[in-house]
């Protein structure tokens, strides 16, 4: 019993000398790389200001130099001017040669037979003339400017047809401009409802969008101008929808032009480096937030 006890332990122990020798074929095994970034579709949202709007052009002055792409565009009033310009194809730089050349004049035709309104039909073949007579669904870039349809106060959100057209009516401040018959039914300024669309570049696709703000507070005392009576309007109107939509937005820009008035087409070098300012304060911020997007 004992030498069988004792054979079956060399046995064992043999058995794991043999296991010990054994040489195992290395694999070879290459490292697994990083997940490659998440494409992240990037969103324009220009709010309304009337003349603050060329503020607009230096924020995107800024976010193509420091190598930001931009996929889709919306704006709303003066945010649809430059927005529909920019979805065309047009570069910053000579967006801001446009604007330098625009004189108030090739933008507004008095209407008297509507008691003294801006038709809007100047602005209208302004951008058209700009993007080539192009339909919106034609521009490199997917862009949809904002209006309210004044008979339900409904949101109007036009990506397609005739971009100065959508412009104009995106544009037409109440009591200022005509409003605008598009299909039958009446549109006017889209700050009434959004002033800042994010909502509308969200709908276009954007996974990031970039708010532009350039709206003033209502402010205490009395304006100085009929135009400046209505901007006021708007302003209260619009102030806490705002402020809502803006809430969705993942980076907001504002750029300081607060006491560039309504009217005010020769502040616009003033308000384009105002533009270019505030984009470039907020360029940290908007670069950790979309590597955060691109890790999600």
């Amino acid at each position: 019993m004992k030498r069988r006890t004792l054979l079956s332990a060399l046995f064992a122990s043999a058995l794991l000398l043999t296991a010990c020798g054994t040489t195992e074929p290395v694999i070879e095994s290459k490292p697994t790389p990083p997940p490659a970034p998440k494409k992240i579709r990037i969103g324009l949202a220009l709010g309304g200001g009337a003349a603050k709007g060329f503020a607009h052009i230096g924020v995107i002055k800024m976010l193509e130099a420091n190598g930001i792409k931009v996929d889709v565009v919306t704006g709303t009033s003066a945010g649809s001017v430059v927005g529909s310009l920019y979805a065309s194809g047009i570069d910053p730089f000579l967006l801001q040669e446009k604007a330098f050349a625009l004189d108030e004049g090739q933008i507004r035709d008095v209407s008297l037979l509507s008691g003294g309104l801006v038709k809007g039909q100047k602005l209208q073949d302004y951008v058209n003339t700009l993007v080539g007579n192009r339909p919106m669904e034609k521009f490199p870039k997917p862009f949809a400017a904002v209006a309210t349809n004044l008979d339900t106060g409904e949101r109007m959100v036009f990506g397609s047809g005739n971009a100065g057209q959508a412009v104009r009516a995106s544009s037409s401040i109440p009591g200022v401009f005509e409003p605008v018959l598009i299909g039958g039914k009446r549109y006017v300024d889209g700050g009434v409802v959004s002033p800042v669309p994010v909502d509308a570049a969200r709908q276009l696709g954007a996974d990031f969008v970039i708010a532009v703000d350039i709206s003033s507070k209502a402010a205490n005392g009395k304006p100085a101008s009929m135009v400046g009576n209505v901007n006021q309007a708007i302003i209260i109107m619009g102030q806490k929808l705002g402020e809502q939509e803006m809430t969705r937005a993942d980076v907001v820009v504002r750029p300081k032009v607060g006491k560039i008035g309504a009217a005010d087409f020769d502040q616009k070098n003033v308000a384009i480096l105002e533009g270019e300012k505030a984009m470039l304060a907020l360029m940290p911020e908007l670069r950790r937030k979309l590597a955060a997007k691109q890790t999600q």
